[in-house]
């Protein structure tokens, strides 16, 4: 196994600059997932990776040798794409072992690496079969297989469940998941799924633009959002954001008056936050709720989707451009057309600065420590 480590990495096709100060460790044996909008250089920053892209700037090292002029078969990484690029006229058994016989590994080893791969991965019985006889998990396993074989010091994926439907995709994360328990090996995974990195992602960097927004556990993105990009990017349903000013801030509490009248209060640092200043609110959609009266913001139903467990309730309220979503509990059924009014606890609150950065949150005993 081996840690990945980029520093200050730059890539630029003639004058458009994809790649932007890229700092970055990947530890050894960790699962970490890029995400990001398209475009925003996720693809580029691993087949740099890889060898694929020359870098423009930098340093790129994997583990512990710096890498930036050593060809991709000699990186010691194995690589799994979008398309399987299997050989169709091979059964899986030679397309797992075709690798390996260019290398001029001994028939027993093959073998054993063949069948040790096709056992984590549960295709021991499909072996003799031809691509075009399996279903599309079943290629990418066999993908997946070619990888395992050659034994690497770090595996790169390339949005490797993008050409299945969406119930095989959950299943073929569970696999993912247990493939890393079972390996141990530092795992790279790009993906425009977010929940994907979610699910899988020991650590997540998020990418805009070619320059990285955030890395952090998929929780810490969740509740510490560190900016507007990030806090819309991770979430699902995205993060409601609604512009307002400041009505009052101190070192315990902000208050943000919304362009329709509304005025919340939210848990975060206002300290040097200035009256009148223009802010962002944000609130993720499962912290809304139509019980309590905290923070009350009056809105009328638009819409409403009924998912059997959830709820999403899309409301407007006054001054908002766009409707607010709500994820309620499965048996809240709001009606198109009513009146409502939603409720938004001050703990669950996020405020955005001009910039776009966010507002330090306080916890419950931060809040009582302060105002003791």
């Amino acid at each position: 196994m081996a840690g990945v480590v980029l520093r200050n990495v730059q890539k630029a096709y003639g004058d458009v600059q994809v790649l932007r100060d890229i700092d970055l460790e990947v530890r050894d044996g960790e699962f970490m997932v890029f995400v990001g909008p398209s475009g925003c250089g996720k693809s580029t920053l691993l087949r740099s990776i890889a060898g694929l892209e020359d870098v423009t700037g930098g340093e790129l090292a994997i583990g512990g040798r710096v890498v930036n002029d050593v060809p991709p078969a000699e990186r010691g990484i194995a690589m799994v794409f979008q398309s399987y690029a299997l050989y169709p006229h091979m059964n899986l058994y030679e397309n797992m072992a075709f690798g390996l016989e260019l290398a001029k590994v001994p028939k027993a080893e093959i073998e054993a690496a063949v069948q040790q791969a096709a056992k984590i991965l549960h295709i021991e019985h499909l072996l003799q079969r031809k691509p075009k006889d399996l279903s599309g998990g079943q290629r990418q396993r066999v993908a997946i297989g070619r990888a395992i074989v050659r034994k690497p010091e770090v595996f790169l994926f390339d949005e490797p469940l993008s050409n299945l439907d969406a119930a095989l995709r959950t299943s073929m994360r569970v696999e993912f998941a247990k493939l890393h328990q079972d390996l141990r090996t530092t795992m790279i995974y790009v993906t425009h799924d977010q929940v994907e990195a979610m699910t899988l992602a020991d650590r997540i960097v998020v990418l805009s633009a070619g320059r990285i927004e955030q890395v952090g556990s998929p929780l810490e993105l969740y509740e510490h959002p560190v900016n507007l990009f990030v806090a819309g990017f991770i979430g699902s349903p995205k993060m409601n954001l609604m512009e307002g000013t400041v009505a009052h801030a101190d070192a315990t509490e902000l208050t943000v008056q919304l362009s329709g009248g509304a005025a919340v209060r939210c848990r975060v640092d206002g300290t040097g936050a200035r009256v009148g200043e223009k802010v962002t609110l944000g609130i993720r959609p499962e912290h809304l709720s139509l019980a309590g009266n905290e923070n009350p913001l009056p809105a009328g139903v638009s819409f409403v989707e009924t998912l059997g467990s959830s709820t999403v309730a899309y409301c407007q309220v006054g001054g908002m451009a766009e409707p607010v979503t709500c994820v309620l509990d499965g048996r809240v059924r709001p009606v198109r057309g009513h009146a409502v009014t939603l409720s938004v606890p001050a703990a669950c609150a996020y405020v955005f600065d001009a910039e776009g950065r966010a507002l330090r949150r306080l916890a419950p005993g931060q809040v009582e420590q302060r105002a003791a």
